[in-house]
């Protein structure tokens, strides 16, 4: 994980598994979707708050919205890093960018971003809650 100015990071590395592949072996686009939130989710982990936790808080965190580019496809067998940034300087919820590359860096499948209200469970939008601002505070953020 690293931290610069508004910015936490945390990486995540995947292969690329047959069934995320179309007949062709090139990932299939929807699929770079569940990866943003593999990284999401494991950055919160990482952090020490688990999304689940987050829920037992009576708190969702549900994408507003999303963002992807595509650059190069993946295929399968391909070793991901999937690198996910909480950006801090965006105040409304949650701000997570994404970039997915190779396992050496040299090439960028995909980059983007997906943004999220907190909800409690009346569906209500809520402001961040003080153990996420203290949260990211903690990280450097």
């Amino acid at each position: 994980m690293s931290t610069e100015s508004n910015r936490i990071c945390h990486r995540t590395t995947y292969r690329v598994i047959y069934g995320d592949t179309d007949t062709m072996g090139i990932v299939y686009h929807a699929n770079y979707l569940r990866w943003f939130e593999m990284g999401r989710t494991e950055l919160f982990r990482h952090l020490g708050l688990p999304y689940r936790e987050i829920e037992s808080r009576g708190l969702m965190l549900p994408v507003s919205e999303v963002n992807c580019k595509y650059l190069t496809p993946a295929r399968y067998d391909d070793i991901l890093v999937i690198e996910a940034t909480l950006n801090t300087a965006f105040r409304a919820g949650m701000q997570f960018d994404y970039t997915i590359t190779s396992e050496d860096g040299s090439i960028t499948h995909t980059a983007g971003y997906t943004r999220h209200a907190f909800v409690n469970g009346q569906g209500k939008v809520v402001r961040p809650p003080d153990f996420i601002r203290e949260m990211i505070k903690k990280a450097g953020g």
